[in-house]
């Protein structure tokens, strides 16, 4: 078998066979098949697609390429999610203390953030003395312990996603559905849950810009993480805003200890309600999402679910009274109120303009090497839906960096608004669910 013949098979439009997948991923993890070839087929699986049968079997293929992980001595239904990424998301920060509280074990990998969106990892870093690296026996002796684990991704873990993501970044092609779906489910398959729930963003903030986009590949993926034995559900969910009113690493952690409280944003907790029913729901905890909800705002309201973020952040080697106190989170040099210089109706604001403008305060990285500063960000005080005033406070920035930098971040901000005349239409957070 020769690498040459299966890239002109998918240049010509023809479906690979298991056999010339399985070659083409053992060979490129092993150094064997060079990067421009891989390339090459990158780009012809950008350019004529894949067939569901052909993604199932490279997500198999790449799932298999490393490490799987095996959390068969956890006891209980091991429950995960996953998203596709956005602006002001710490769902996973308020989401999984609530499931996990209910009665499921939450066995979670996350990763860092790039660019505009934030990662997990790089939120739950700015809670001091908290590490992401564990072992893999300490992973699964904390979820027993606790029912919760939210760590970095180990390195044996599918290694021909590492290459091939790296690969993408830098030969444009990280817009195959066929490569995103490939790509995130064969980690999440590789991590070992028994049930799976992914957050599809779309939006202006997020990776898919339409939801009929989002929508085909959260059924690429909800079918491939079916027909591999793991009982897979999506939700679509609206990024053409922040969700909740905070973006940046620290802030959002304080949010999230407000949304454990109760106190969250509205669509910050209409999505974890939301997500979380399907979670119950899917490891047979609750017979209905009516009777899963109700367990969750119970949890909320008696103190459990911030109890569980706690234990888990306190396994991790973090400081809990950060936590109990959430003032004492080290705060930025320059704390800046971004002032209105319209009225009206907020009709809307982009997400991806907010993601930008918080990453350029500090608070997200361009490259992998770059430094996060945890205290920058934004504070989001009117969201669409809301009348503002001219003079009012649109939003706050937190920064470390000189006037002369933040300065034209403010006008980057302003330009991200746009108001009407008349009352607006505000739209729901979750669209659909894909099962």
């Amino acid at each position: 078998m020769r690498m040459v013949d299966i890239i002109a098979k998918k240049r010509d439009g023809n479906t690979l066979s298991r056999e010339e997948i399985h070659f083409f991923i053992e060979g490129y993890v092993k150094g064997e098949i060079p990067d421009y070839q891989a390339s090459a087929l990158a780009m012809a699986i950008l350019f004529r697609g894949m067939t569901n049968e052909e993604i199932a079997i490279l997500t198999d293929e790449m799932q298999h390429s490393g490490e799987v992980m095996d959390l068969s001595t956890i006891k209980g239904v091991k429950v995960d999610k996953h998203s596709t990424g956005g602006v002001g998301d710490k769902t996973s920060l308020v989401l999984c203390p609530m499931v996990a509280a209910c009665g499921a074990k939450v066995a979670k990998m996350s990763g860092r953030g790039l660019g505009h969106t934030g990662g997990t990892l790089d939120k739950l870093e700015s809670i001091p003395g908290l590490s992401v690296q564990e072992s893999d026996e300490e992973f699964i002796r904390q979820v027993n312990k606790v029912g919760l684990a939210i760590i970095g991704q180990t390195q044996d873990l599918v290694p021909a996603d590492k290459k091939l993501y790296a690969l993408r970044d830098v030969t444009a092609t990280v817009d195959s559905i066929p490569l995103i779906a490939s790509s995130v489910m064969s980690k999440k398959l590789a991590s070992g849950s028994d049930t799976i729930l992914l957050d599809v963003t779309f939006g202006e903030g997020a990776f898919m810009k339409d939801i009929d986009s989002a929508r085909d590949l959260a059924r690429i993926m909800v079918d491939i993480g079916n027909s591999l034995g793991r009982n897979t559900q999506a939700v679509l969910s609206d990024m053409n805003e922040p969700l909740g009113c905070a973006v940046g690493n620290a802030l959002e952690v304080e949010e999230a200890i407000s949304a454990l409280h109760g106190n969250g944003p509205k669509d910050l907790m209409e999505l974890c309600y939301t997500c979380g029913s399907i979670m119950l729901t899917q490891a047979g905890l609750a017979k209905t999402e009516q009777d899963a909800r109700g367990q969750l705002e119970r949890a909320v309201k008696s103190g459990q679910a911030f109890k569980c973020f706690i234990n888990m952040v306190e396994q991790e080697g973090g400081d809990i009274s950060y936590l109990l106190n959430p003032s004492e989170f080290k705060k930025a040099d320059h704390i800046v109120d971004v002032i209105s210089s319209k009225e009206g109706f907020i009709s809307r604001i982009n997400a991806l303009e907010i993601g930008e403008a918080s990453m350029r305060l500090g608070a997200g990285r361009e490259t992998l090497d770059d430094v996060i500063d945890p205290s920058a960000g934004i504070i989001l005080h009117k969201k669409v839906g809301d009348y503002i005033h001219f003079g009012d406070v649109l939003c706050e920035i937190h920064t470390c960096k000189d006037e002369s930098e933040y300065k034209p971040v403010i006008e980057q901000i302003r330009h991200a608004y746009e108001y009407v005349d008349v009352p607006v239409n505000v739209h729901p957070v979750v669209w659909e669910v894909v099962k």
